[in-house]
């Protein structure tokens, strides 16, 4: 029996452990719904939502980090109930962010490191 490998993580950046209410909008639609963020990366986020958000839908984000509120929009990868609950789980790429948003988010995470 061979010992069990442990899966390879196909992020190109690190997560950041990061519980935070975020605001967010579907592209397209008038009004924000809140969530819980669990983790961020430069690449996107895990959010903790009450609504189910198909994969490939835009999003978006209002992020609190610090002193400063970063508006990039995302791409829903994945998304699944969460088990035990009416909550959903959402993966969510970053597919436009302003370069010195992006490089504030970069330097949080890797003081955070």
């Amino acid at each position: 029996m061979l010992p069990m490998e442990k899966e390879k993580d196909s992020r190109n950046s690190p997560r950041l452990v990061f519980h935070s209410k975020i605001h967010y909008r579907l592209r397209g639609k008038p009004d924000f719904d809140s969530g819980i963020c669990r983790n961020i990366s430069n690449g996107g986020l895990k959010l903790i939502n009450e609504q189910f958000i198909p994969i490939s839908t835009l999003v978006m984000l209002e992020i609190n980090v610090l002193n400063r509120v970063l508006h990039p929009v995302g791409r829903v990868a994945w998304s699944m109930p969460l088990p035990h609950s009416n909550r959903n789980q959402t993966g969510i790429e970053f597919v436009e962010f302003d370069s010195k948003e992006q490089d504030y988010l970069k330097d949080f995470i890797q003081m955070q490191a």
